[in-house]
């Protein structure tokens, strides 16, 4: 397989538009571009992680999210001290041996940090300061502290598989490495038809994890229809859109890399988004759960979907349209893995000379 470069969660071609988009001051992506370089400081004061293990999660958090402000600022204002800060975070993360177990919120902490890791060391691969040695041992570390992380599916709630499997196909994109790329893909295809719900099926996917009772594990739906989530019914679509925002940014990165994981998921994707942005806008579950009430949590999502299915596909999403317009660029929460996909993703079109890579 030739990997394509950049290719993780963001492309050059994208990378570009936005560019272009900020130096005039438009929105809106200039207000999400001042939020996150306002998260792009300290970066020559990261911590050393050099033989220790990843103990703190807000720590590790912070570090994560500050890489990967610094190297997207980076690449929208060619202004080398973010450079030299996202380089120093990675740098100091080279030497992280491990995480302090194998338990599931190990598995789902190197999910969280890994999905923002991956795509920021992808969007400095090429800086000309940051050696190929100091590459290697990111690269190196990948292997040794977050594969062991992310190559067993967590039991738990399918939306800590979808952030392992985010975090594991930006990694293998960032290692150029193959078997991990593929082994992304084959944890998507077995996720995401138990995750993301359609009549047509027939009954619910059994999974690993959900104990031999599947009804439960979606946590007792009122009403099953198309676009419903395993997690819809456990806190009325909080951690759903955890869920859908990572299965989004690794059909991105596959098709980045010349892989379409997005049309075999159209129907199930996009009826997804479209129930989600539905139920907050009109702030009414729409009698798919027994707590009738969504989360007043909108997080900053829906642009990476909108994007590939709206602008690339043609499709008229409008309830996406609206949650995007009135919800989640005005105040959407950006935490974890779900990273300001405003100022990457937003009203992009994705049809511009866009390489989709070559093909396997």
């Amino acid at each position: 397989m030739t990997f394509i470069h950049p290719g993780a969660l963001n492309n050059k071609q994208e990378l570009d538009f936005v560019k272009a988009k900020i130096k005039v001051g438009a929105e809106p992506w200039i207000t999400a571009f001042t939020q996150v370089k306002s998260l792009a400081t300290d970066g020559l004061n990261a911590l050393n992680y050099i033989n220790s293990n990843s103990k703190d999660s807000d720590i590790s958090k912070n570090e994560a999210r500050k890489a990967y402000a610094n190297a997207i600022i980076w690449y929208l204002t060619d202004d080398d001290i973010y450079a030299r800060q996202a380089i120093s975070i990675l740098n100091a993360w080279s030497g992280l041996q491990g995480f302090t177990g194998g338990n599931d919120q190990d598995k789902l902490q190197a999910g969280w940090i890994g999905a923002l890791f991956g795509p920021a060391a992808e969007i400095m691969r090429n800086y000309s300061e940051w050696t190929p040695a100091d590459i290697a041992k990111l690269q190196t570390m990948f292997k040794r502290a977050f594969y062991p992380q992310l190559n067993t599916a967590s039991n738990w709630n399918g939306n800590v598989d979808l952030a392992q499997i985010d975090a594991i196909m930006n990694i293998a994109v960032f290692n150029e490495d193959e078997d991990e790329f593929n082994i992304g893909i084959i944890r998507f295809n077995k996720r995401i038809p138990a995750y993301f719900y359609q009549v047509s099926d027939g009954g619910v996917s059994p999974i690993d994890g959900d104990g031999g009772n599947s009804i439960a594990f979606w946590s007792n739906p009122a009403k099953w229809i198309d676009g419903l989530t395993q997690e819809t019914c456990r806190d009325n679509n909080h951690h759903a859109q955890y869920g859908m925002a990572s299965a989004l940014h690794a059909a991105e990165v596959a098709w980045h890399q010349g892989v379409d994981l997005y049309t075999p998921n159209t129907k199930r994707l996009t009826d997804a988004m479209e129930l989600m942005a539905s139920q907050i806008l009109s702030g009414n579950m729409l009698g798919t759960c027994a707590n009738n009430i969504p989360t007043t949590d909108v997080f900053n999502t829906w642009e990476v979907g909108y994007c590939h299915y709206h602008f690339r596909k043609g499709m008229s999403l409008p309830n996406t349209e609206r949650v995007l317009a009135e919800k989640v660029r005005i105040n959407g929460i950006s935490d974890w893995n779900i990273f300001y996909e405003t100022l990457s993703h937003a009203d992009i079109d994705c049809n511009i000379n866009i390489d989709k890579g070559t093909k396997r």
